[in-house]
């Protein structure tokens, strides 16, 4: 085999058929630190949140190792699969990022002809159907596709519609050469706006009634959103290898309300504001061109990579208009007609980045690896508020990471690594004065240092130390969501994953944090010693048990436990902790020859509900207990 193609992130060899009977996250997951494999995921990390912070929102996001800027994520009709890397897993990409990195598999179609048909529902009374498919055209070109409906019933009573579609290929006419272009669409609507809830003083709102939506049913969200691109792979020599991916994404908001109980006292009672959008859109053009060079030395391997990505994106945002329905009460319907609204002009962002560089990575088999990269980045903002001159914000930094492994034995490594890195901010939260707004991009650091052990033969254990340090957002004293100082998490996280015998596997991990806020001299607000959001600590249990009663049959328990979290800047209340257990089983079986599925799953076996954190002071309540399930077959 050519080292070029052995570097690659996947095998240039589609697979065998299509297959969503086969998904169990359990089985499948290299460590608990997050993934996502079909419908199902585990693991103590997200692509929102990973060491207090988010990978996606931080532009920390790949597909197959190449850089993506998405605004709106990939679905599972075209991803198989999603992963959070993060310590030692982190130290295969280049230019490592310090808020992790979320990196998703694209789905192959397979070498024969073949369909995965898949129904699902909850007791909510949602629904959903999914067809996918594979149609090979020749030995060398390829056809998948992936369509799905259904619509969503929510816990806060709430529902709405929802429709997509994928459609991919690869054509591989030699082991050196591999295109895959895709497409995707989505369409959202119907889709009511929820309430969140504001307390008026320092306690959380009276639970809501499950299943119950006061209203009003005329602030009906809708979006449509796609992404599609072309990844591509050459390898001209045996150690050279050419890499390519480019991608749009798109989400256009037809129509955005969100509705706000303000003041709640703790009977119930509120103040109703809805507030209308007009229509917004935000799109980004990205990609990254990178050039590999491997050099083979006895036992060591050296590979360098050259590198060029960058992004051009726009977003809209603001022009929004409001109506107070006035005084309500939690649980009592609105009876208020759909007003006229009368929309403003957007302001909009424009973000032009590039970003090149060099990476190194070395590999001493038995003995350790060494990597280190170092990047420019050339990045520029261009706001466009209505009436007034363009805003530009500019930043020209030098990115640069460092990682080491060393092999001490056969069971054991112990790795470090340092990352700074150029990573946005997200928006603005709903009850902001700047409600929706992009915030400005930051400049991040990371240091972290740890060890992997295999405790058998398939059992490993993964540990690890990390401190994370970047800009801190809060409300200022006119309400606008800007930087009010900095946070510093300090955290220890751990996984371990494998089978524990041959019928049972175990996925379990854990984060433990102590973030620190340091106030900003110019900050106008009261700021808490603790960011917003963040819990003390983050546990993920999963079990999943082959049974010898009959073949097929297993059964699978999963617990999320979640410290007490604090909720309001100034850390004058804190969210309690909260513990869930799901309980679950799954039947592999044959129906007229062909592989099948059953999957039922007890969500929230306790009904733990209380509350979410959407903004500093702001909450959505939790889902209570319900049933899930699905039925897939292959044929």
């Amino acid at each position: 085999m050519r080292l070029g193609a052995a570097i690659s992130v996947l095998a240039a060899v589609p697979a065998a058929a299509q297959n969503r009977s086969g998904d169990n996250a359990v089985t499948q997951a290299e460590d608990a630190f997050g993934v996502s494999i079909g419908r199902e995921t585990l693991g103590i990390y997200s692509s929102s949140n990973a060491r207090g912070f988010s990978p996606s929102a931080a532009g920390n996001v790949r597909v197959e190792g190449l850089y993506f800027d998405p605004v709106y994520l990939l679905t599972s009709i075209l991803a198989e699969s999603a992963s959070v890397k993060v310590g030692l897993s982190a130290q295969s990409y280049p230019f490592a990022a310090p808020s992790g990195i979320v990196d998703f598999s694209l789905r192959r179609p397979g070498d024969k002809a073949g369909q995965s048909f898949l129904f699902d529902s909850d007791s909510f009374g949602s629904y959903g159907l999914e067809l996918d498919g594979s149609l090979p055209v020749s030995q060398t070109l390829g056809i998948g596709y992936g369509v799905n409906f259904g619509r969503s019933e929510y816990p806060d009573g709430t529902d709405g519609q929802h429709l997509s579609g994928a459609v991919y290929a690869r054509w591989g006419p030699s082991d050196d050469i591999e295109l895959v272009p895709f497409w995707t669409a989505s369409k959202s609507y119907n889709d009511e706006a929820g309430p969140y809830y504001i307390p008026a003083g320092d306690y959380l709102p009276p639970q809501p009634e499950q299943r119950r939506f006061d209203g009003p049913g005329w602030a009906d969200t809708r979006y449509v959103a796609g992404n599609h691109g072309l990844i591509a792979r050459y390898v001209p020599t045996e150690n050279w290898e050419v890499r390519a991916g480019a991608f749009r994404s798109v989400y256009d908001a037809q129509a955005g309300y969100t509705n706000l109980l303000l003041d709640v006292t703790p009977e119930g009672d509120a103040d109703r504001l809805i507030i209308a959008d007009p229509r917004a859109k935000q799109e980004s053009v990205s990609g990254e061109l990178r050039v590999t060079r491997l050099i083979a030395d006895g036992p060591r391997l050296h590979t360098i990579h050259l590198s060029l990505r960058g992004r051009r994106s726009s977003g809209d945002y603001g022009g929004s208009d409001e109506v107070d329905l006035g005084p309500t009460r939690i649980g009592v319907p609105v009876i208020a007609d759909k007003p006229d609204f009368t929309f403003g002009e957007v302001s909009t962002d424009k973000v032009r980045q590039l970003n090149y560089g060099v990476s190194y990575e070395g590999r001493w088999k038995g003995v350790g690896e060494l990597g280190f990269g170092i990047s420019k980045a050339d990045y520029r903002k261009r706001t466009l508020y209505p009436a007034t001159a363009p805003i530009v914000a500019q930043s020209h930094p030098w990115i640069y990471n460092a990682t080491a492994a060393g092999y001490l034995t056969a069971k054991l490594a112990l790795y470090a690594g340092y990352a700074r890195g150029l990573e946005e901010s997200g928006v603005a939260p709903p009850n902001a004065t700047n409600r929706n707004q992009p915030l400005p991009a930051i400049l991040t650091s990371q240091r972290d240092a740890g060890l992997r052990y295999y405790l058998t033969e398939r059992v490993k254990l993964v540990a690890g130390v990390f401190d994370l340090r970047r800009p801190y957002f809060g409300y200022d004293a006119s309400g606008r969501y800007a930087r009010i100082g900095t946070t510093r998490n300090q955290g220890i996280e751990m996984s371990v994953s494998g089978a524990l015998t041959r019928r049972l596997n175990m996925v379990a991990g854990g984060v433990f944090l102590k973030p620190r806020v340091i106030e900003d001299a110019t900050a106008a607000t009261a700021i808490g010693k603790r960011p917003v959001g963040l819990p003390d600590h983050f546990i993920n249990f999963n079990l999943n048990w082959r049974t010898p009663i009959a073949e097929g049959l297993s059964f699978d328990l999963a617990g999320v436990h979640r410290g007490k979290t604090p909720a309001t800047t100034d850390n004058a209340l804190y969210v309690p902790p909260r513990l869930t257990v799901n309980l679950g089983a799954r039947y592999l079986f044959k129906l007229d020859g062909k592989d099948a599925l059953f999957r039922v799953q007890i969500v929230n076996l306790f009904d733990e509900q209380g509350f979410s954190i959407a903004g500093p002071g702001i909450y959505a309540a939790n889902a209570g207990r319900y049933l899930s399930g699905y039925f897939a077959i292959d044929f």
